[in-house]
């Protein structure tokens, strides 16, 4: 053990002495003052503000930090997400306030607008169309398909007894492994086979549930093609075993809808002329992929911010519902709106794997917070309650790009962050909001006005 270390001290002095930029040894080995120590030392030259900044955004509740330190790895300080209350959704004829962890201006207003807007219009309906998950063991397999097909047979209900003990716990709630199935891909990729499982996890994501059963899957697997004796040649190799965070039967349905008249007239626009252009500009979004992204995008402002808040896995929505929108080999619009006798509908169907037990959402303690404001829902209650939140930002965004134009709007809820940058006092700032009240605020706008008012 001594030796080593001096050959890791040794090492670091002569990547020092040689090396301006020399890398750390041991990094992961130091604590967390130390880590800071070497960052305010080798990248900000000692300064004092800088470690202030840092240690200025750790929890004086040292068990808190301790918590919030074991989320990750090589921690040294906190990064904090406004988390704000987004109220007055009507789901399913249930009045619920949504939890949104989001630092993007206009976010949670404009949801917060969507849901007054159809809180006298019958609201936000949603449903449950499956909740499958899936994940696959890849197979590379170069003789005959009929034989890597006698194999599975062979070997099948073996696969499915080896995991009776992984998958008892998840059975008795009323989940599980549902099936496995071989699936001959080679035609795509020479020698490549796959055994496709699919999964109920209830109310968990499910993902450690789902890999572990997997690799037992694999393991079982290489274990039968050692006894099975119909290969012409070498046996099937397993290259990997994960879950899948593409979600296609793991849905849910948001819709909202009212008649033509009950829209009203929206800043100068009627409610006839704002359903023809609302539809108009999602079919573009349907059409078009360069706006389909930011379409979607906007869409996933809500979605992320009820999914970060409650402690799930945005990057793996993000991608499973980037995917889906691409299902028929081109990116298109997630929602749809259409009008039919005079009657205004605006839907989408939504891949949503989330969990309400387990990771994260057990852990954080603003997540537990988020889910009693949710009323501690089910996942398939949050599911519903994150598709709502998503259909309603795109509908804010659409409702304002067809109407007014989006930049206006934004910027002003911007504005704070801009009076922030350019310096102004709280004096200054006060009198900058008033004199913007009529006005699209930009940074040039400010800074010149800011200059004008110094200067007198």
């Amino acid at each position: 053990m001594i030796q080593q270390s001096l050959r890791l001290v040794i090492v670091s002095l002569f990547l020092k002495y040689f090396f301006m930029d020399a890398p750390v040894i041991g990094f992961s080995k130091l604590s967390k003052k130390e880590k800071v120590n070497w960052l305010v030392d080798t990248y900000f030259n000692s300064d004092a503000a800088a470690q202030n900044l840092i240690t200025r955004y750790w929890n004086e509740d040292a068990k808190l930090q301790e918590l919030h330190d074991g989320f990750s790895e090589n921690t040294i300080t906190n990064y904090y997400f406004p988390f704000g209350l987004a109220p007055n959704f009507l789901i399913d004829d249930h009045l619920v306030t949504i939890p949104m962890a989001i630092e993007e201006s206009s976010v949670v207003a404009a949801a917060s607008k969507a849901a007054k807007f159809w809180l006298t219009r019958g609201g936000f309906k949603t449903s449950i169309k499956s909740t499958i998950k899936s994940g696959q063991v890849h197979i590379m397999y170069h003789g005959a398909s009929s034989e890597m097909e006698a194999f599975y047979a062979f070997a099948k209900a073996y696969l499915l007894q080896s995991i009776e003990s992984i998958n008892a716990s998840m059975k008795k709630r009323g989940g599980g492994l549902l099936d496995i199935e071989l699936v001959n891909k080679t035609s795509a990729l020479d020698g490549y086979y796959q055994l496709h499982a699919t999964f109920e996890t209830k109310d968990a994501m499910g993902a450690n549930f789902i890999n572990t059963t997997l690799e037992q899957l694999a393991s079982s697997l290489r274990e039968k093609a050692s006894q099975f004796d119909g290969f012409s040649s070498d046996a099937p190799e397993v290259i990997m075993s994960i879950l899948s965070n593409y979600v296609p039967q793991c849905l849910v349905n948001v819709s909202v809808s009212c008649k033509i008249d009950e829209i009203g007239t929206i800043n100068g626009v009627s409610g006839a002329n704002f359903a023809r252009k609302f539809t108009r500009a999602v079919d573009i979004a349907t059409v078009e992929p360069y706006r389909a992204v930011t379409h979607n995008k906007g869409i996933m402002n809500g979605i992320d911010a009820v999914v970060i808040a409650t402690g799930n896995d945005f990057r793996a929505v993000e991608a499973g519902v980037h995917a889906y929108a691409a299902r028929d080999g081109q990116y298109r619009s997630l929602t749809r709106a259409r009008v039919e006798n005079d009657i205004f509908t605006f839907e989408a169907d939504f891949p949503l794997a989330l969990g309400t037990v387990g990771g994260l959402t057990s852990l954080h303690p603003l997540s537990k917070l988020a889910m009693q404001i949710l009323g501690n829902p089910s996942a398939q209650d949050l599911m519903k309650v994150t598709a709502v939140a998503g259909l309603a930002q795109n509908f804010a965004a659409l409702h304002s790009l067809v109407t007014t134009g989006i930049q206006a709007g934004h910027m002003k809820m911007h504005l704070v962050n801009m009076l922030e940058q350019i310096g102004a006092n709280d004096t200054e700032k006060a009198q900058l909001k008033k004199a913007f009240t009529d006005k699209t605020p930009s940074f040039s706008g400010l800074r010149e006005a800011l200059e004008l008012m110094r200067n007198k």
